[in-house]
């Protein structure tokens, strides 16, 4: 009987995998049969490759200049025979590894798709004015020609490549992946198994907070992150926490249900609730100590060689999109000509502006935070199996750090898949510069766009205007936000599937000796951090969190993009050791660790 790949009677694919389906037999190892199926692999290989080759595929074939006996070929399955009297089963191994994936496959495909619930937006405005156009024609206010946008929509509705090509474009910066989220991953859940909750509404007071937020986050970009501690004197930095305090929608951090300075511009987590509200929590250890991980102060130690935490970055002024030709320039897909000035000394993270450009550009985050977990002396999960083993260690095939980053790099493009599958076939959110393009329409060119008045009336606002002279968002990057829309974050995600590996395979309770802090008087140095300990876990927290601000400092991306994602990355995360688990041969238990919120769980 031959199974239908789109069956959706898990039952029955089940047992058709198992005993129906009828698999090319294969010849067993070391029969006349498998040798003469394995010819024209050993002529590919050619004379002068063939010792070098015979030896690689020894391992697993057994090397065909084998000792002789008889003139039979001798395998290593007549040597394991020979010597233990218990050859290895070549056959059983290989439908043991057939079995472990069609059992993986099952599993995830058992998993009910949830609701995925959106704010509505793009149905309710004709003019498309809440979701995302940029790169698209616009005309003299920024609204997308519908033509263009249908072209877009199209293509995402009928995924066939060719009306791909076809998508009206204004300019000439291209789309980033739309058919990426299209790809099957061999491992881990679908992206259409992820639920996340639905973004704020365009004229919703929420919405209204997180650009107050912003447009903070854009005054402050030079202000030292030493700053924001409850015993600032920063008149910068006091002004945003009354300004924030005053919000109806804000869901960012608080103390006591206030905004204070030690709260300000730290990072939070979003997960969907049963009744599909959302559910606002702040991971442990996020507002424990400085605002900066200790990951991202801390030299790499990578074999021979070493990574510096000091970042190129941004000098003061580098801000962009606040005259509103530039602005229209990017939205149409074009290029304003201009780039960044950087400042020649390397340094520490100690601005916001600097966390924001680390976030533009980025760097080895969480390998080298995998690397920096074994210099400072942390141990591996306890329930790593060969913590407590008296004959074996772990390699890169299993539990040591090398099967971990082997993870890192293969979650990286899982998280993307799941992520932007949400940016463009869920949600499609408008991006903050066009937010801001509307803000500014209202008030110069006196549309009637549907914006909270809660923003109108900021201080953020009139303190943006009085500063650049434009009420459009400022950014921190000439170009402006990525080629796809706002929610979710895809470097959120990145953040929150990989500091969950992390989490999974070291020891989260172990507390970092001897923490550092950028020095005041000189950024390119540290000095001792003294304060309440700091662990792994509440550090790598932290990581994930301040790599999502990191963003919105940019003047890219909502909080609640990079809140929904770090939810998004962690479930990516869990799937894809759930099905890691299934192939071991070690006695295991799972993978235990801390979720954002606090819940610990075992996979």
């Amino acid at each position: 009987m031959q199974v239908d790949p789109n069956s959706h009677q898990d039952s029955e694919l089940h047992t058709q995998a198992n005993s129906e389906v009828e698999k090319p037999k294969q010849p067993r190892v070391g029969s006349k049969r498998f040798f003469a199926s394995h010819a024209s692999r050993r002529s590919f290989l050619g004379r002068a490759g063939l010792f070098s080759a015979a030896s690689l595929v020894a391992g697993v074939f057994g090397s065909p200049f084998s000792s002789k006996k008889g003139g039979d070929i001798v395998q290593a399955q007549d040597i394991n025979r020979r010597y233990n009297n218990q050859p290895f089963d070549y056959n059983r191994f290989v439908d043991k590894a057939y079995r472990v994936r069609v059992e993986a496959a099952r599993l995830e495909r058992n998993i009910p798709i949830p609701p995925h619930p959106i704010n509505g937006d793009e149905e309710r405005y004709s003019n498309k004015i809440g979701s995302d156009s940029r790169g698209l024609p616009h005309n003299g206010l920024g609204e997308v020609k519908l033509e263009a946008y249908k072209s877009l929509t199209k293509a995402l509705t009928t995924q066939n490549p060719n009306d791909y090509e076809n998508i009206i474009l204004g300019g000439t910066r291209k789309l980033v992946n739309p058919q990426g989220p299209l790809a099957i991953s061999l491992e881990g859940i679908n992206a259409a198994q992820i639920a996340v909750p639905p973004p704020p509404a365009l004229a919703s007071a929420e919405r209204a907070a997180e650009a107050v937020e912003l447009y903070w986050q854009a005054l402050l970009r030079d202000v030292p992150l030493s700053k924001l501690e409850n015993n600032t004197d920063n008149p910068k930095v006091l002004a945003a926490v009354e300004d924030l305090n005053k919000l109806s929608g804000f869901r960012g951090p608080k103390q006591n249900g206030r905004v204070t300075p030690q709260t300000l511009f730290r990072g939070s987590v979003n997960y969907v609730s049963s009744d599909q509200s959302t559910k606002y929590v702040i991971p442990p250890g996020v507002l424990d100590g400085p605002h900066i991980s200790q990951f991202l102060l801390r030299t790499i130690s990578w074999g021979t060689q070493s990574v510096s935490p000091l970042i190129r970055t941004a000098l003061p002024g580098n801000d962009f999109l606040i005259d509103f030709q530039e602005w229209l320039t990017i939205q149409n897909g074009g290029s304003s000509g201009k780039s960044i000035k950087y400042d020649p000394n390397n340094r520490y993270i100690v601005t916001v502006r600097d966390l924001g450009e680390y976030a533009h550009i980025g760097g080895p985050t969480y390998l080298g935070a995998s690397f920096i977990l074994g210099s400072i002396g942390t141990p591996l999960n306890s329930g790593n199996p060969y913590v407590n083993s008296n004959t074996q260690t772990g390699s890169n095939a299993t539990f040591a750090v090398g099967h971990l980053q082997a993870l890192l790099n293969l979650a990286s493009s899982r998280v993307i898949r799941a992520s932007y599958w949400q940016k463009y076939y869920v949600h499609r959110i408008l991006r903050p510069e066009a937010y801001g393009g509307l803000i500014y329409n209202n008030i110069v060119n006196k549309t009637r766009y549907p914006i909270n008045s809660e923003i109108l009336n900021s201080k953020a606002l009139a303190q943006t205007f009085s500063t650049f002279g434009s009420y459009l968002l400022p950014q921190a990057y000439p170009e402006g936000s990525p080629t796809h829309s706002s929610y979710t974050g895809g470097a959120a995600a990145n953040a929150g599937v990989n500091v969950t590996l992390l989490k999974a395979f070291f020891d989260e309770n172990f507390v970092i000796s001897d923490p550092v802090v950028p020095d005041p008087n000189d950024p390119t140095k540290v000095i001792p951090y003294s304060g309440a300990p700091l662990t792994v876990g509440g550090e790598l927290n932290k990581l994930a969190t301040n790599y999502a601000i990191g963003r919105g400092h940019g003047g890219i991306h909502w909080r609640s993009d990079g809140s929904a994602a770090l939810a998004l990355g962690e479930e990516v995360a869990t799937s894809l050791l759930r099905d890691e688990k299934l192939g071991y041969n070690e006695t295991f238990n799972g993978f235990t660790f801390t979720k954002f919120d606090g819940s610990k769980v075992t996979v």
